[in-house]
């Protein structure tokens, strides 16, 4: 029998051993978390936020009672009157003594205890970050080592029987009108966002913006916005979008990423050439270079599957000397960056850099502004598509089958319709010629110049609209000139004075019914005159006056 005390000796001994080097790990592990924790943020979001004194990861935190298990998650929740009590995660009080009361709950309890804040550290807290906080889990839960072992094979899936806190990120609007994502308070905190209205479950809608250069984000719906100090020149801006679906964050694959420019306003182009840019580098389609005044304007960037491999998207400003204009306007921006997850049905059409997605409402090109200026507005290089749902009509249970185009209205002097300047013919290139061609429409690639020979029109600089005609059935695709407008002389019995190809002074109502419904605008990279090369295929252009883009109103039939 004293052998068999003394091999029971042995054994307790080294049990007491193992659990003292195994607390020992755990401090250990949590030291090497906290630091790595320290370096993302500060790495990824310029800050280091107070992690380890934050509420929802305290290891001596009591745990609460709430009214319902969904709110036992949800750490902001105001907790029911209901006394503190210990669980096994908790170490006794120095002095070794416990209470009986608290004992007693703890035993109740343990199993809602160790499933909500045990899942809060080991699922909900660790794999919102890219790093692993797998000390968290106690020396004393018995379940422990197996779990951390688990989590260290394979990355943490969802229980989808648990309210976890950040598993949807669902988007949302505040109070304000600002889109935000749905997630508890201390996530909202976390990243550095602002709480603002409510969503399902007791969670909040979070408002992230960003206001710095050289940064990162990995938030749906995030909002970067220009420095709140002046921006000098030369300088740049630049913000790193990364998507990888193995971020907590990112629940669901990304596939495309939509930028609203709420408000962007920097210098003009000279002679449409950029000198402050702002470009897209990353995605699969091409997004043009562009400047001025954008506010209100979007893009579609498509990108690889996130879930195939992770994708830096990024955004730069590129700020000239000398570039601004009496008088000063300050260079700013806010924009918002939304995720747009893969499969689901308002992502746009693949190469389309803008989408619209309602029955009526208004496109114009970038830079276009219902402004008086002499000065070119209009871009160089610009070359994408500009697509249209094709809507459900409500007058009809049907869908549409055309779309109509008219230029904008203008109250402040702008010109609602300038793309290239028509030019006059060489037999009477006089100066009231010239000046009476800058106001016609025009459409086509190239005419007979009596004297020049052939010449371009719409062949550098145009809007291509598939299948447009006006309302006498004159049809056209590439429209250009000062005017919306497919006639020319000697067509639908009009007679002009003016050489070709000058057309008329006037826009009128062009419709498509060629589906889908979608525009291509292109612009090449001079206002200047272009000198013809005939041993190298180039046709010759006059050079344009001022040209401002487009502006115009659309509505599906």
């Amino acid at each position: 029998m004293s052998k068999l005390y003394l091999l029971l000796s042995v054994i307790l001994a080294l049990q007491a051993s193992q659990a003292c080097d195994g607390a020992n790990q755990n401090e250990g592990q949590v030291a090497t978390g906290r630091q790595q924790t320290q370096n993302y943020f500060t790495y990824a979001y310029g800050y280091t936020p107070n992690l380890w004194n934050a509420l929802y990861y305290r290891p001596r935190l009591p745990a609460l009672v709430y009214a319902s298990p969904y709110e036992g998650r949800i750490i902001n929740r105001t907790p029911v009157s209901s006394p503190q009590f210990r669980t096994n995660l908790q170490e006794d009080d120095k002095d070794g003594r416990e209470d009986e009361e608290g004992k007693n709950e703890a035993n109740t309890d343990d199993k809602e205890d160790r499933f909500a804040l045990g899942g809060l550290i080991t699922e909900n807290f660790i794999s919102t970050r890219p790093v692993e906080f797998n000390s968290g889990l106690s020396t004393f839960n018995p379940w422990g080592q197996k779990i951390k072992n688990i989590v260290n094979l394979s990355p943490v899936s969802v229980n989808p029987n648990v309210n976890y806190q950040v598993a949807t990120f669902d988007s949302c609007i505040s109070r304000n009108g600002d889109a935000g994502i749905c997630a508890s308070r201390a996530v909202c905190s976390l990243f550095g966002g602002r709480s603002s209205g409510v969503c399902n479950l007791g969670l909040t809608c979070c408002v992230n913006a960003i206001n710095t250069c050289d940064g990162a984000i990995t938030l749906n719906n995030t909002y970067w916005q220009s420095p709140a100090t002046p921006i000098t020149a030369p300088s740049t801006c630049s913000l790193t979008v990364t998507l990888d679906s193995k971020r907590r964050e990112q629940i669901k694959p990304i596939c495309q990423i939509r930028l609203d420019f709420v408000s962007f306003t920097t210098s003009q182009p000279t002679g449409g050439t950029c000198t402050d840019t702002f470009e897209v580098s990353g995605s699969s389609n091409i997004a043009p270079v562009i400047c001025g005044d954008n506010s209100g304007q979007h893009m579609y960037l498509d990108v690889q599957s996130s879930a195939l491999s992770s994708t830096d998207l990024k955004l730069k400003f590129n700020f000239a000397v000398g570039t601004q204009t009496f008088p000063y306007i300050p260079r700013s921006w806010n924009i918002k960056i939304a995720m747009l997850p893969c499969g689901v049905s308002y992502l746009a059409p693949k190469d389309c850099l803008q989408y619209f997605t309602s029955a009526q409402g208004r496109v114009s090109s970038f830079n276009w502004h219902d402004a008086s200026s002499t000065l070119t507005r209009q871009l160089n290089n610009q070359n994408y598509r500009i697509c249209f749902r094709t809507e459900l009509l409500k007058a009809h249970p049907t869908k549409a089958t055309q779309m109509c185009l008219s230029v904008c209205s203008v109250t402040n002097g702008g010109d609602a319709f300038s793309i290239t300047t028509v030019p006059p013919s060489g037999a009477s290139s006089t100066a009231s010629a010239t000046s009476s061609a800058a106001t016609l429409s025009a459409v086509g690639t190239t005419f007979k110049d009596s004297v020049k020979g052939t010449r371009a029109v719409c062949l550098y600089d145009f809007l291509l609209i598939a299948g447009g005609r006006d309302s006498n059935n004159v049809e056209a695709d590439r429209y250009c000139g000062n005017a919306l407008n497919p006639a020319v002389i000697g067509q639908g019995g009009l007679l002009m004075t003016e050489p070709p190809p000058g057309g008329l002074p006037s826009s009128v109502q062009v419709c498509s019914s060629l589906m889908p419904f979608r525009l291509i605008y292109r612009t090449d990279g001079t206002e200047e005159e272009i000198t013809a090369v005939p041993s190298s295929n180039i046709i010759g252009a006059a050079a344009d006056t001022a040209n401002t883009g487009f502006c115009l109103d659309f509505e599906e039939k």
